[in-house]
């Protein structure tokens, strides 16, 4: 069995620092969580990659909600991921709906063209679409992309499980399927559940950290206490 992943949201340096400390696998770079995370600084991505050795995903947002905006607003994306590419950032998250919510292809698509082929994960805007179906029916087949980062809705993961255990279901039958991490108000008991339902990859943000808020530091002794709950075999968890 592969080993399941653990994806920390970093804000800086330090914070990738006591991620790995605390064995995170993967971290999400960001800024600004007030508007729920925007791009990170160039020099920030410099810092945390020079900081550390695993994989780094990286914000490609500009404002708040889930609404690209206009032509002006797609080419400072476009611009901000070919920034990111050129400091070296190899992975990326990214996501907006239309109006309608909707997936906004069209600029996702203008988007791609930046990455040019990298890997990245569809974020949490498929919690606010209008159809979940059919944004998977949308983006399936996307250059690059491997993830869907959801909660199952608009609701935190504890009341999403039976979505999730649906949707992962799914993607593990279908040789096209995207995994699933599951992240959005996650908390250390919700993980025997969402494990039963067959996710195996999971998101933390203010979970990981001191004062359960964006003040505070990333604790690397909760990062290690969500790695022990997502490796403990099952029925050791059971017994």
């Amino acid at each position: 069995m592969s080993k399941a992943l653990l994806e920390v949201i970093a804000l800086d340096a330090q914070d990738a620092r006591l991620a790995v400390e605390g064995g995170a696998d993967r971290l999400e770079l960001v800024s600004s969580m007030e508007f729920s995370g925007f791009n990170p600084p160039l020099e920030v991505f410099s810092a945390i990659r020079s900081a550390v050795d695993i994989p780094l995903r990286v914000m490609v947002r500009l404002r708040d909600g889930f609404l690209a905006g206009g032509p002006g607003q797609i080419s400072a994306l476009t611009t901000s991921v070919r920034q990111l590419r050129e400091t070296g950032a190899d992975e990326f998250v990214l996501g907006w709906l239309t109006q309608d919510g909707a997936v906004d292809l069209a600029a996702v698509q203008v988007v791609l063209e930046a990455l040019d082929g990298a890997p990245w994960t569809f974020h949490k805007a498929i919690d606010q679409a209008a159809d979940r179906s059919a944004v998977y029916a949308a983006i399936r087949g996307l250059p690059g992309l491997d993830t869907v980062l959801t909660s199952g809705g608009p609701f935190p993961a504890a009341a999403g499980v039976e979505v999730l255990k649906a949707e992962a279901a799914r993607e593990t039958a279908d040789p096209r399927g995207l995994n699933l991490l599951v992240g959005g108000g996650l908390r250390l008991s919700d993980v025997p559940a969402l494990r039963e339902a067959g996710l195996t990859a999971f998101h933390i943000g203010t979970a990981a950290r001191y004062s359960a808020d964006w003040a505070g530091p990333v604790d690397p002794e909760l990062v290690a206490a969500w790695r022990t709950a997502i490796d403990t075999p099952l029925d050791v968890i059971e017994g």
